[in-house]
């Protein structure tokens, strides 16, 4: 009867033993580290997210008669302006060539003016 008295104390004290030298505060410190780097991804995204819905809501305005004019008035990129005077010289008409190069006949038209490649 001692005998069991003494492994139950003995158990007791291996139970509140480890209640007190448990590990579970490095648990704890791992854990909060996790959700800190986890929310401050979320944070991330959410700023790029609302950054592309800005970008988005810019470019979703609809065209009027003034944004046409300043889509006519951007200067045309050095490339396309190789590539217009090179089928100009291929043979290819100017409406050809606004459909290929992705421009109005106008903006074909001045480019090879200011090129002298028509008069």
């Amino acid at each position: 009867m001692d005998f069991s008295i003494i492994l139950i104390v003995i158990g007791l004290i291996a139970v509140f033993a480890s209640f007190f030298l448990n590990n579970s505060g490095k648990h704890a410190d791992e854990l909060e580290k996790v959700s800190i780097s986890l929310h401050q991804e979320t944070n991330g995204l959410k700023k790029r997210l609302k950054a592309v819905e800005e970008e988005l809501m810019i470019s979703i305005n609809p065209i009027s008669s003034n944004s046409r004019n300043k889509i006519q008035e951007k200067p045309v990129h050095e490339i396309i302006v190789n590539q217009i005077l090179s089928l100009k010289t291929q043979g290819y008409s100017i409406d050809e060539i606004a459909d290929r190069a992705s421009l109005t006949t106008e903006q074909v038209k001045s480019v090879l003016q200011s090129k002298g490649a028509i008069g």
